[in-house]
Parts: C-alpha cells; structure tokens; sequence
C-alpha cells in the first residue's frame, strides 16, 4: 500500500516497532514440552526427542484464537509479521526424534535438537489389537505443551510430527517406521495440509455456532503436501486417556488422570469445586457431569446431522464434549442416517447409534466411578441399570425435544415453556416430524467414495422455514392445513425421486397429524407470549427460521470442495489471500452475510465460486 502522507508514515512506523519486538510473543517461549500431565500421570505417556524441521510456512494462522490465548496482543493486527512467523515456525515446526531413528543412529545437527522432551499420551484405541491401550495413542503427534493466560489453562498439541511407537501401524507389524516414508500411508507420522484445512474450517465453524470443539491454531506447510496442524483446546484430554488404565485396572494411574482432569476443569472455571481428591462426592459428580454432558453433545450431533465416530473406546471425543480429530467429521444437510464410514476393516458408527454408543461411554463412566470409590473393578454388565443411565437418558430425550423446537423458529423462553406445559404434545409432533426426517429413498443403500449410505428425501429444514409463511399466506382468520401433496412438495429434497414422494392413505394421515399438532404448538405460544396473535407467532417463527437455515448451511461434500479449492489455487494466493478466503466463507456460513474484500480481487473470485458450490452441496453428505 503506497503510504500518502507523512503522518500514515510515522503512524506506519509506530505500528510496525511495536509489533515486531520479541517480548511480543514471548508466551510463545513457553511452549517447549513440558506439561503438567507429565508429573500428574506419570504412566500416561512416553516421551520423544525432538528437532527442527526445516521448510515449512506458515499457510494459516489463527489470530482471534491466538489472543484468547494470550499468544499475541489483543491490539496485534490480524498480520503475519515476519518475527511472529518465525516464533511459530520456531515453536511448531518440529518432528519427532523416534525408535527408527535411534536404531538406524541417524545424525542431525545439535543445533536442531530441543533441550527439552515432548510427550506422546496414551489412550484407548479400538483399531489396535490390544484392547486394554497398551500399544495405543497419539500415533503422529505431541503435546506442544500448556500455557496460561488471565485464569485459563490451554492445551496445545500438533499433529503431523512423526510416527510414534503407539500408531496402529507399528502395534500391527511391530516395525518402526520412518516419519515420513512414502511407502506407507497412514502410519508414516505426516498429515495432509487438505485434511488440516478442512479441519480449520469445520472447527470454525462449528465454534461459532456454539458447537465445543478443539481449534486449529495454525497450519504449517510443506512442499511434499504435508503439514503440520497445531491444535489448541482448555482440555485436550479424552476418555479414552482415562480408559485405557480403566481397562489395565490400574487404580492410581486411573485416581490421577481423573483427578487431574476434574482440577482441570475446576481451575478454568468449567466445573464447579467438587471436593477433595479421593472425595466420594467429588467422583459421583464428576460422573453425572459427563452422563449430562455427553447426553446433550450427542443430541446435538443427531439433531444437526453431525457425524462424529462414538464408539466404546471414547476416542474420537473430548471428556468435554468437544470434536476433536476431523478425518471423519461430516455435517449432513439431510437426516442420512445410514451412511457409515468406511476405515478399511470396519464400518463405523451412523448417526442414530451415536446416542447408543454415547450411553455405552457414561455405562463406563459408572464402571470407573465405582472402581475410584470403591477401590473393585466390577464387570460392565454390572452397570447397565446404573442410575447414570437413567440421567441420561431423560437429559437426552429433554434436549432433543428442545433441539426440535428451536428449528421450528421458537425462542429459548418459548421452547422451555413447551417443554413444561405441553410434553405430550411435542413427543406426538416429533413422532410426525420423525417419519419425515427418517424416510429414506427406494434406491436403498449404495456405496459412496468413503463409506455407504442411503438417501434421505425430505429435508425438514425446508418444511421448518416454509410451513410458517405458508400459514401466513393464508386470508386472516382459521388457518387451514395444507393438502398433502402440497406439504411433500414443499419437503421435498433433491434425492427425491418419483416413486419415493406418493402419498398413499398412511402418508396423507401423518401430513395432517404433523400439521395439526404443528398449529397446536403455534397456539400454545401465541396464548402464553402474544396474547393469542397466532399471526405474530409464525412472523417470529418465519424470520427465526430464514437466519437459521441460510443458503449456505455448510456439508462434509462442501468443505471438501472448498479445501481442495483453496489448495489447487495456493500457489496464485498470498498468506493474507489464503486467510480472506478461509475467514470469508466461514463467516459466510456462520453469519450468512460478507466480510469486505477488494473488488476483481483472487480471494473474492474464489469465495464466490466455492459459495456456490457450497449451496450445490447443502443437501449432501
């Protein structure tokens, strides 16, 4: 930028001195390996040398994240000066020193070598032949360490730094494997900069929209594709960190991962005092938290089509609820309940067995629970009745309902309401609404590039924004329910097919039912908050429902295309070009609305074709 006048110039100057000295970023410095898990589980890791991997740039940098953080100042404009690239490059861009290093004595420069030691955790893992988490856990990353800013605690790890001895590869041939070989895939240590993209996109996004889940702090790039993703959260550990000495039976390795989770959480203000470690009570409530907490999280992913991978190893999650690992992350635009994903020698879990996987998870919780209070290992079985079970249960179905009623275009208040004063009424209504969300086309089950699934052909989120305008197209007075096949017309997706959309006497029955029960609510509300206006409460429900499903409702199918779209241009694109694009589209997705870009600019050109594409996608996996 051509600076006009002395004034811009000195101003220019003070900006540029201010941020450019190294005390800037000097909580940087503090993350060099050591974390406080180390001393407080001494049995939950192991740990690597590391070096320098010299390269890398610095592709995508997470400012607003970065200052949460206390990493940069909160008046540190969203630039990558080049000090703060190199305190990120000097920080992150490491790989790990492993086992077929030493035994093969490869040299590197001492000058490339941390002082200090980063640990691989520990934890379950159900794709490793030992179901006990002996040979499992971070199998391509390290804990970068922790840092504190104003009362929080962060996590930071990275991914994409070598191959450990705790990867399925190495568990399954007991070979140790070059970070980096190109003869093997997974287990060689590297991520993709595609999957760290589409990471940083979806944990955007899904943080935005109040979703918990870890953030990507930066992505590193290299020129063999590979990347580095550094990931920041106020807890990174996950259940299966406690499993796996659940599992072993291995008591004061179990007491303290989990007392060291609840400080955790007490200390950044997450969870109320507990009591003391080795309290009864303070376990008994640690366990109702995460039966209520993994009851709402797994709701909302079947209520807003979020794929995320339960199973019993509680792996693919964070004890807080948060997604963490978006290899298998997807966000459907319609209720496909059967797709799976494919991982070569199993399917995983759908949507719908999620909740089943999640109570098997907080069944566990019970097991652990017990063995901490009383000191006995007791099979699993003997928890299937556990109170534990029945919390969860009625918390899930409780905010399903609530989940529901807020894609109706109700408020938070209204919703409660219901909820109270009508829970007859909208169990029958989400009977109704159910059949819909579940109906599936004749093609039946077929195989995708990833995985399988079956397609869904109503898309409730059109009958939620169109249903309300149609009641209020109507002449005032008694509002009559539509024909069916005006309703199915409107529900309609682009899966859809001829044969899948007949109304026969069954269907045309559930249309007036649903529609029914459907004005019942309405009323309801209209009585309880606008004195019986029901045309006010369908305004407020019409112009709810338009800012909830925007056109650009984001999909696993879309955030591909996205990511492989930033990355086929990257070459044509800047860093600040590389982040207008990212921050664009996801808020875009978030906010339905632009940030300003500079017209006939790269980065415009590109958000607008991949918004597009995006709407072509909305419907999809």
């Amino acid at each position: 930028m051509k600076l006009q006048t002395k004034a811009s110039q000195t101003k220019h100057k003070e900006v540029h001195v201010k941020f450019s000295s190294p005390s800037e970023y000097q909580l940087f410095d503090q993350i060099d390996g050591d974390h406080s898990f180390k001393s407080a589980v001494p049995e939950g890791y192991i740990e690597y040398s590391v070096r320098s991997r010299p390269g890398g740039r610095v592709f995508y940098f997470n400012f607003k994240l970065a200052k949460e953080m206390g990493l940069i100042s909160s008046q540190h404009p969203d630039a990558l000066t080049p000090l703060l690239q190199e305190k990120i490059l000097q920080t992150f861009s490491l790989v790990i020193i492993n086992e077929y290093d030493l035994i093969h004595q490869r040299q590197f420069p001492q000058k490339d070598i941390r002082p200090k030691k980063y640990m691989a955790t520990r934890y379950l893992q159900l794709q490793h032949p030992n179901k006990k988490g002996k040979t499992s856990g971070d199998g391509r990353g390290i804990w970068n360490g922790e840092i504190k800013h104003r009362g929080t605690v962060w996590d930071i790890a990275s991914s994409g730094t070598g191959a450990t001895q705790l990867s399925p590869a190495y568990a399954q041939t007991k070979k140790f494997i070059k970070t980096g070989d190109p003869n093997v895939c997974y287990g060689n240590g590297y991520n993709a900069l595609s999957d760290g993209l589409s990471a940083t996109l979806m944990s955007d996004i899904f943080h935005q929209r109040g979703i918990e889940t870890e953030r990507v702090l930066a992505l590193i790039s290299f020129e063999d594709g590979s990347a580095i993703h550094v990931r920041a959260s106020k807890n990174l550990l996950r259940p299966a960190h406690l499993f796996h000495h659940l599992k072993q039976g291995n008591y004061p390795a179990l007491k303290c991962a989990v007392d060291y989770f609840i400080d955790r959480q007490i200390a950044n203000g997450d969870y109320p005092n507990f009591g003391p470690q080795g309290s009864k009570k303070r376990y008994q409530l640690f366990a109702e938290r995460m039966a209520d907490t993994f009851a709402k999280t797994t709701s909302r992913f079947e209520s807003d089509y979020i794929f995320c991978w339960l199973d019993w190893d509680g792996d693919n999650i964070l004890c807080n609820g948060g997604i963490i690992d978006y290899g298998s992350i997807r966000q459907f635009g319609l209720y496909h309940k059967e797709y799976r994903y494919d991982d070569v020698s199993r399917f995983s879990t759908n949507i719908p067995e999620q909740k089943a996987k999640a109570r098997y998870i907080v069944q566990t919780i019970a097991q652990l629970r017990d063995f901490l209070i009383t000191g006995k290992k007791r099979t699993i079985g003997r928890f299937k009745q556990d109170p534990l079970l029945k919390l969860f249960d009625v918390t899930f179905n409780e905010t399903l309902q609530h989940h529901l009623l807020i894609k109706l275009g109700l408020s938070v208040e209204q919703t409660g309401y219901l909820q109270r004063a009508a829970p007859k009424l909208i169990k029958k209504f989400k009977k109704n609404h159910a059949y819909f969300e579940e109906a599936q086309s004749y093609r039946g089950i077929y195989k995708t590039a990833d995985g399988i699934t079956a397609d869904a052909i109503f898309s409730m989120s059109q009958l939620c924004t169109e249903l309300p305008k149609r009641f209020l197209g109507q002449t005032a007075g008694k509002i009559d329910p539509l024909k069916a096949e005006e309703l199915i017309e409107i529900m309609r997706s682009s899966y859809a097919r001829p044969k899948d959309l007949r109304t026969n006497g069954y269907r045309k029955r559930i249309c007036r039912q649903l529609q029914k029960r459907y004005l019942k609510i309405v009323q309801r509300v209209a009585d309880q908050f606008h004195q019986g206006d029901v045309r006010k409460t369908l305004l407020q429900m019409t112009m709810r429902t338009s800012v909830l499903y925007g056109k650009n409702n984001i999909t696993g199918d879309g955030v591909l295309h996205v990511t492989s779209s930033i990355i086929r241009n990257k070459s044509k694109l800047n860093f600040d070009q590389v982040m207008q694009v990212i921050q664009n589209i996801t808020h875009h997705l978030v906010h339905h609305s632009a940030l300003p870009l500079p017209p006939r600019s790269k980065a415009k050109a590109i958000v607008e074709r991949n918004l597009k594409a995006v709407r072509l996608y909305r419907e999809g996996l």
